[in-house]
């Protein structure tokens, strides 16, 4: 009968682990600006990633133009409490570099990131480098709107499995790679008939100690809500945060439903 108690201890301590380990990731999204139907992406990114994997969301959505300052951010500890940050956000106006840099320094000290479509052309006026560090691309101008061929470069990285070896992209924007930072591995490229180079679309950054997924697809709502682009993405986020396995699964507790 001593042993009892042990064993409940024992008990508890498991279960509390377990739950530990199915405990939903918390992630923030932040969205806004011009030019994207931003009330509606919300909506498919969230859901969409969701069905897919075992996430909970916080969603900041609001500014309708290029100089919005995200109220989010004035605070230093904006990113307290959360385990990811889903960037979906077109402020490419602001030029404020500590504004830029209070945005930066927690993916800098381990916050993984995720970034989407327009958040590589935000906060371009800026002269710090450190956004664009975060992303691991410079870019500051897109290709005229036209139908794209995405082509797999790295088939073998998690990020990557179960998406086409080239998949075709209708209506969408490419996004011209004007620099690439050392830290930037791309995953998968698009030719513009403007520039009449491939420019890397999909992509994984390494931003100080954090984990970066990106892609500059999904200027449209048709582009964001297939089945390709939810599944990419969900990857992304899950491999930011370490929760993805080799062959592209979640790992266990964070597939859908916490499975």
């Amino acid at each position: 009968m001593r042993f009892l108690p042990f064993l409940i201890a024992a008990v508890f301590a498991a279960s509390a682990l377990a739950e530990d380990k199915t405990k939903p990731i918390h992630a923030l999204m932040v969205c806004g600006g011009c030019c994207h139907d931003y009330e509606n992406q919300k909506k498919i990114l969230s859901e969409g990633i969701s069905k897919r994997a075992n996430v909970e969301w916080t969603i900041v959505c609001e500014g309708t133009d290029r100089e919005h300052r995200v109220s989010i951010y004035e605070n230093a500890d904006w990113s307290k409490g959360y385990d990811v940050v889903l960037h979906n956000e077109c402020f490419g106006f602001v030029k404020d570099n500590e504004f830029v840099e209070r945005i930066t320094k927690p993916h800098f000290d381990g916050l993984p990131a995720v970034v989407v479509h327009c958040s590589t052309h935000s906060y371009r006026m800026a002269s710090t480098d450190e956004w664009r560090q975060l992303i691991g691309q410079s870019s500051f101008s897109h290709e005229v709107k036209h139908d794209l061929d995405v082509k797999t470069v790295k088939a073998d990285h998690p990020v990557m499995k179960g998406f086409p070896s080239e998949w075709h992209d209708p209506g969408d924007e490419l996004y011209k790679n004007e620099k690439l930072w050392p830290n930037f591995v791309p995953l998968a490229q698009a030719y513009g008939v403007d520039t009449k180079k491939d420019h890397a679309c999909i992509w994984v950054n390494t931003y100080g100690k954090a984990k970066v997924f990106g892609t500059t697809l999904g200027h449209s709502n048709d582009t964001m809500q297939s089945d390709v682009y939810l599944d990419l993405v969900t990857r992304g986020l899950l491999w930011a945060c370490d929760k993805l396995n080799d062959d592209g699964t979640p790992k266990a507790g964070y597939g859908p439903g916490g499975k």
